[in-house]
């Protein structure tokens, strides 16, 4: 374990933040890494639980007691190789997970919970640093062949375990980049973008063939596909849910993600006619979630005039809910690094009609608050305040409330049936078509980032059998371990 009472000695530390006058001007990354010292400390406030809840509540079940442990004692290249037999992509999600681990910490019940996904992160950057990340190419290919759809992490970690099978991997994605919403739906100051390009660099080593700008069943002949030996669908849920408000066709209200992806695309020298900026604008997010604060941290950096934030749920407490007592994930206030760039943030409002001009440009937001009315054996029902209506200025709008599903594209031209909940039907991955496979966001649903490392790996597992009968991949928390 750590520090045997390391707990009672040492507090938790987090990174600290550049300035809100200094990070707004620019999309850099913005947090002040701890010195490796401190990363000790942290480490050392590991208890070594008997029955680690940290472990458990981690989709990918990383063993987070022994990498801790391994910091704590500065064997740095042993932590590395206990965090990678589980994760495929730690610098991704050590800088974008809202840490389900550290909600379920046993030490959170009464202190600080470990900071674990701190932790994470310096392991794998100390890992890239000291050169300790190197290529690992199969030593002998199978003669399989498997085709993944799409390059966001699902599909990346299904590539990589796929091939470190053996088989020959090729991934398709229909942006002219790697990365999927890692590289188009996150802003740069919370993943620069080299990041990516450094873990893809590592993946073209090991041997996977990588085709960008390729759309399959658009561009690419679907009847294509059958010159692999297996599918793997990664495609995500990529349907935006809208509005059924009057006014929604205003020049100005705008999808988030649309709103995200032209932002990076324009750092990166992509030519975006008519790109939508907020620069001194009254914008408006409709929406509290990450997307919803990514698009506040990028209104502020455009130079917004003011951006306000709606959402229909009541505000959360600043401290866990009684509702969800811990190791759950909690009903609690988050507060993100862009909201504290300056938003102001409204709850239990209703966007009744988007206002405009004789142009049909946005002008204002007409809204009424609201209540949930919460009868047992029904489902909570919307009441309006009566007499609360208030219009709002606003020149842009950003929807940012999620997806409702995958696009039908493949699906339909594959043959694939589809679930209750729009997504794409499988059992244990495997779709009603024997050869194709699915994870991800298409197969769950919107989801979080290590959900989405865990599918693609646990779906590799499953392409892995099918072509050969069985397989040596790792299941989930039972990573390849070195011998310590």
């Amino acid at each position: 374990m750590g520090k045997i009472g390391g707990f009672k000695e040492y507090n938790r530390t987090d990174e600290s933040n550049i300035v809100v006058e200094e990070r707004v001007s620019n999309y850099s990354e913005f947090t002040v890494a701890l010195t490796k010292d401190k990363i000790k400390e942290q480490g050392s406030r590991c208890m070594d639980c008997g029955i680690p809840f940290c472990h458990s509540a981690c989709p990918l079940g990383n063993l987070i007691p022994d990498f801790n442990d391994m910091v704590h004692q500065e064997e740095w290249q042993s932590a590395l190789e206990i965090l990678q037999s589980t994760n495929n992509f730690p610098e991704f999600t050590g800088r974008l997970c809202p840490a389900p681990c550290e909600k379920s910490c046993v030490l959170g019940i009464i202190s600080e919970p470990v900071a674990i996904e701190n932790i994470e992160k310096n392991i794998i950057e100390r890992g890239f640093s000291e050169g300790w990340i190197k290529p690992q190419p199969p030593e002998v290919r199978t003669g399989k062949t498997v085709a993944v759809i799409g390059s966001g992490p699902a599909g990346l970690a299904a590539a990589q375990q796929l091939n470190r099978a053996g088989h020959t991997v090729t991934v398709f994605e229909r942006d002219n980049a790697i990365g999927g919403l890692l590289r188009y739906g996150i802003p740069n100051f919370k993943l620069e973008k080299g990041i990516i390009d450094r873990r893809v660099a590592v993946l073209k080593a090991e041997g996977i063939t990588f085709k960008t700008s390729v759309n399959v069943g658009v561009n690419y002949n679907i009847e294509e596909l059958n010159t692999f030996d297996s599918i793997v669908l990664c495609g995500g849920s990529t349907e935006r849910r809208s509005l059924p408000t009057n006014g929604i066709e205003s020049k100005g209200v705008v999808q988030a993600m649309t709103f995200l992806t032209q932002q990076t695309k324009s750092l990166y020298g992509e030519a975006i006619p008519n790109q939508i900026m907020a620069t001194g604008k009254d914008v408006i997010v409709i929406g509290g979630g990450d997307t919803g604060s990514d698009c506040v941290g990028t209104s502020n950096r455009h130079g917004a005039k003011s951006v306000t934030n709606f959402e229909i749920l009541p505000k959360p407490p600043v401290g866990r809910s009684e509702t969800t007592p811990w190791p759950f994930w909690p009903l609690q206030l988050k507060t993100s690094s862009s909201h504290e760039e300056g938003c102001n943030r409204n709850w239990l409002i209703n966007t009744k009609e988007f206002i405009s001009n004789e142009k049909g440009e946005l002008i204002g937001l007409k809204t009424v608050e609201v209540a949930w009315k919460m009868t047992q054996g029904h489902r909570p029902e919307l009441v309006e305040k009566e007499g609360s209506e208030k219009i709002w200025p606003c020149d842009l709008a950003l929807l940012a409330l999620g997806f409702t599903g995958p696009e039908k594209t493949l699906s339909d031209q594959l043959g694939l049936e589809i679930d209750l909940r729009s997504n794409y039907k499988a059992t244990n991955y495997q779709t009603n078509v024997p050869h194709i496979f699915t994870a991800g966001d298409m197969r769950r649903g919107q989801s979080l980032i290590v959900w989405a490392i865990s599918e693609g790996r646990e779906a590799a597992r499953e392409v892995d059998k099918y072509l050969m009968g069985y397989t040596n991949l790792p299941t989930k928390g039972n990573g390849d371990l070195p011998n310590l």
